[in-house]
């Protein structure tokens, strides 16, 4: 079965990239298709640059109601945007996930972290609000917290954050990657995000047939 490789360039306070992330969880359920999906950060924010506040932003309050029968549909009670001001940076936030990941539980650590940010509007900037998420995630606390105040993921998530700006050369969240492809999203629904999954699976498949006509041409040739 084709296994699917999937970037997908987030941040955990962009709302866009929380329903885009739901949408495609519930489309591989529903396809039965399977995926590697590989999260990269890019931070909306990078200290020192001065934060912003989207709850008190009309043009931003506007722009997120796109998002909001497509949320409702997939089951997600958003808060848009949350009544977190200024909105977090997420760098700790980012550190703590690529020790989650070294962990084993980068998926499980992610979903809490955005969840707990435009569900149950906690700042996800704030050391102890992410301790406590990365213990629920089944992470050892102490280790993390240790982690965190001493940066040891520090390096690795500004890199992160640069292959996204400079390799991938990201403008906008999320941004998806289908098997190398970008995806272009405008629904941010279940049944967009399973239209795209199969129109890749379909075009996978073609290539595949082509490569072994390919073959089998090319074995027949040396035969002669």
């Amino acid at each position: 079965m084709l296994v699917m490789d999937i970037v997908f360039v987030t941040d955990f306070v962009c709302p866009y990239c929380l329903v885009a992330k739901e949408a495609l969880a519930q489309a591989l359920k529903e396809t039965g298709l399977e995926a590697r999906i590989r999260l990269c950060p890019m931070e909306l924010t990078e200290e020192p640059a001065r934060q912003v506040d989207t709850y008190h932003d009309e043009k931003r309050r506007a722009g997120y109601q796109v998002l909001e029968e497509p949320a409702r549909q997939l089951g997600l009670d958003m808060k848009l945007p949350p009544a977190v001001v200024p909105r977090p940076y997420t760098r700790l936030a980012f550190e703590g996930w690529h020790m989650a990941e070294e962990n084993g539980l980068g998926e499980v650590y992610s979903d809490l972290i955005y969840k707990a940010y435009f569900i149950d509007e906690k700042d996800i900037g704030d050391l102890d609000v992410l301790t406590g998420l990365a213990k629920k995630a089944g992470l050892d606390k102490e280790a993390f917290r240790r982690a965190l105040i001493t940066g040891r993921y520090s390096e690795k998530e500004k890199e992160a954050c640069a292959y996204a700006r400079k390799v991938l050369q990201v403008k906008s969240i999320p941004a998806i990657y289908l098997n190398g492809r970008k995806v272009e999203l405008s629904a941010f629904t279940k049944e967009e995000m399973c239209r795209i999954l199969l129109q890749e699976k379909e075009r996978a498949d073609r290539e595949g047939a082509g490569e072994e006509d390919g073959q089998g041409a090319s074995g027949g040739g040396s035969g002669r």
